[in-house]
């Protein structure tokens, strides 16, 4: 067992970290594709980017990148979806947006952090791109133009982001939650 944890930690990753991206990855897809909260047939409240949050803040914006793809691409399997290329590079240029700003914006607050790498994240990921994603079908099936379908989800992820920045900050002022991050980032 040693053997294999000093082998993940010259390739930079550990076991835990492994089994930390796989939770993230199971809750993303339970979140966003079990749990959500479907309002009408096209608007889908979920919460799917909070695991990447996680990740993103905790591991980095590659690794974050890593499980938003595997949770959109099997949460896709698991419920029946078609696979949208478009959506996948949203999921992932949310994590690395997110992740990128986090690690670099230098602010002592965890709040402003937070919030400079949620908002554009959404904004860019969620809102453009997923929606550039999304239209051709919306077009289709429900007679909902581009414009709409943006004003809708720019509505639906500007509250998503305030819960999600909040609940961010909820578990990472948690002593135990912070003791396990602290020992799966130094290669415990």
């Amino acid at each position: 067992m040693q053997k294999i944890e000093k082998n993940e930690k010259k390739k930079g990753v550990t076991t835990k970290q492994i089994v930390f991206m796989a939770l993230m990855t199971a809750l993303s897809i339970v979140l966003g594709k079990f749990l959500a909260i479907n309002v009408t047939e096209m608007i889908r409240i979920g919460l799917e980017n909070l695991p990447i949050i996680l990740v993103a803040v905790t591991l980095g914006p590659v690794r974050a990148a890593m499980v938003a793809v595997v949770a959109d691409l099997l949460g896709c399997v698991l419920r029946g979806y078609t696979i949208n290329p478009v959506v996948t590079f949203g999921a992932c240029a949310f994590a690395l947006i997110c992740g990128f700003l986090f690690k670099y914006i230098k602010s002592p607050a965890n709040i402003a952090r937070l919030t400079i790498a949620v908002i554009p994240a959404h904004f860019i990921a969620s809102v453009v791109i997923k929606t550039i994603g999304l239209a051709s079908f919306y077009l289709a099936n429900y007679n909902i133009g581009f414009g709409t379908l943006f004003f809708i989800r720019l509505t639906v992820y500007a509250l998503t982001a305030v819960v999600e920045i909040f609940a961010v900050l909820f578990l990472l002022k948690s002593k135990a939650i912070n003791k396990q991050i602290r020992k799966m980032q130094e290669g415990e």
